[in-house]
């Protein structure tokens, strides 16, 4: 008999990450490749069955490829796929599960790139033994992930835990975010928020920063956790403002959700204390009084090369 196997492929706004994954959560082997979200989408898909087709060449004869699991922003698990990402030129939606499997000749299963990063938390992370918990991935955007009384909380229309359009700024002059509305969340706490962040500081700030010379475009998350663990006081006020936003709003979802924990991943949980510390005494802060002192906020463990378990936990828990 032989040992199956399954793909699983998170699909960021910056790049896509790709692996053969094992049941029990070893990844056989995985790459990475620019998403370039901003060109058409059958140059990613291209590029997606390049990546693939060289990962499957790897694959002994006693394995066998069973399933593709796909963790993408504003991916609908109803209809298969991708409904206005915000962060991408591909179109208002994009037929993704049917395009991949059309490709491979093999059962796709997609969802909300951060309700696959809560999956694999469950699976193989910090959410091992949880039954109520909540993700969120601090990307090119935020997204959010909830495990209620251990299922994947996916709502009617296949599209719940979008907390990163939570509106977070009612002014009339709040952040302009790329789902088309103003004042959401993603637009402070994100790496494209806090890169926004930086910008204004520099503007009103006249402390020496390196990030003075680094362009809006090339300022990754990972730039900017490394200036405040160097101490640099630009990077440092910005995280501080950050934590503020972030922490209050895990207070409000706190209340209508009472989770064990909150897991934070990506770009900017790479700062570790620095964003964490001022995040979970904003949300103390903040939180009713029933919940106080009883709700954690951890960063994943799982590094971020490691994305595709999300997805690839997705594959593995279809139903046979």
């Amino acid at each position: 008999m032989k040992k199956e196997v399954v793909l699983g492929i998170d699909l960021g706004g910056t790049y896509t990450k790709l692996g053969l994954v094992t049941k029990t959560g070893c990844i056989l082997n995985n790459s990475r490749f620019d998403t370039n979200a901003r060109m058409p989408f059958q140059d990613f898909l291209k590029k997606l069955e390049s990546e693939v087709n060289d990962l499957k060449s790897n694959l002994g004869p006693e394995q066998q490829l069973i399933r593709i699991g796909i963790g993408a922003p504003n991916a609908n698990p109803q209809s298969g796929n991708m409904e206005n990402p915000p962060n991408f030129k591909w179109g208002r939606s994009v037929p993704l599960a049917k395009s991949v499997e059309k490709i491979f000749d093999l059962p796709v299963v997609l969802t909300n790139d951060a309700n696959a990063a809560a999956l694999g938390e469950m699976e193989y992370g910090l959410g091992k033994g949880m039954k109520n918990f909540v993700v969120l991935t601090l990307g090119t955007g935020l997204g959010g992930g909830i495990i209620n009384n251990g299922e994947l909380l996916t709502g009617e229309h296949g599209m719940a835990a979008e907390l990163g359009h939570v509106n977070v700024d009612s002014n009339p002059n709040a952040r302009q975010c790329n789902c088309g509305l103003k004042g959401c969340l993603e637009t402070y706490v994100s790496v494209t928020g806090i890169r926004r962040t930086i910008f204004e500081l520099i503007a009103e700030m006249t402390d020496d920063s390196p990030l003075r010379s680094i362009s809006f475009d090339e300022m990754t998350g990972e730039i900017i956790s490394d200036a405040a663990l160097e101490g640099d006081t630009i990077a440092l006020r910005a995280f501080e403002q950050t934590a503020e936003a972030l922490g209050i709003q895990l207070a409000d979802t706190a209340a209508h959700l009472d989770p064990e924990a909150f897991i934070l991943l990506g770009g900017l949980s790479k700062a570790g204390d620095i964003l964490l510390k001022p995040t979970i005494d904003a949300m103390e802060r903040k939180l009713f009084n029933a919940y106080k002192g009883r709700i954690k906020v951890l960063i994943s463990k799982t590094p971020s090369e490691n994305a595709i378990l999300g997805p690839a936990a997705l594959a593995w828990n279809v139903e046979h």
